[in-house]
């Protein structure tokens, strides 16, 4: 992992998103359509043709020549990056303010307190001594 120059790690890199196949792009808007043209029969409806049209044309040129495809995969592929853009931090936000601060707020009124913040001026260490001590130090060498 690349380090800065005050020795921590960082996270400033943006990794590179890699694009797939055209062919594997193909097949999955293929079976996506299929599905859509076929789902009316589980309510006793009748198939969708032209769901099933464009999936049979999906296929054909996934199989065939898959390179036609590859203007739709991008738009596709930026679709997404376009989307994790704003999703992600929503989920996030979301998650922390339904899940991590309603839990915070329960454990604050109940007077838990994990993290022992608590300062002890009469304490010569806060280090909390381990019976039996733990594995040995040997045995983390490979942790990657």
């Amino acid at each position: 992992m690349p380090k800065n120059t005050a020795g921590f790690e960082d996270f400033s890199r943006d990794d590179e998103v890699q694009i797939g196949s055209e062919r594997g792009f193909g097949l999955v808007f293929a079976a996506v359509f299929t599905i859509i043209g076929c789902w009316p029969l589980i309510g006793g409806g009748s198939v969708r043709i032209w769901a099933l049209a464009i999936s049979g044309a999906f296929l054909a040129v996934a199989l065939v020549t898959p390179r036609i495809l590859r203007p739709l995969n991008l738009v596709w592929f930026k679709f997404g990056l376009v989307l994790h853009k704003i999703v992600n931090p929503l989920v996030m936000g979301l998650m922390f303010f339904v899940v991590i601060t309603p839990t915070a707020l329960i454990m604050r009124a109940v007077g838990k307190d994990p993290l022992h913040r608590e300062f002890d001026a009469d304490a010569d260490s806060y280090w909390i001594e381990r019976s039996p001590p733990g594995p040995a130090p040997d045995t983390m060498s490979n942790q990657f």
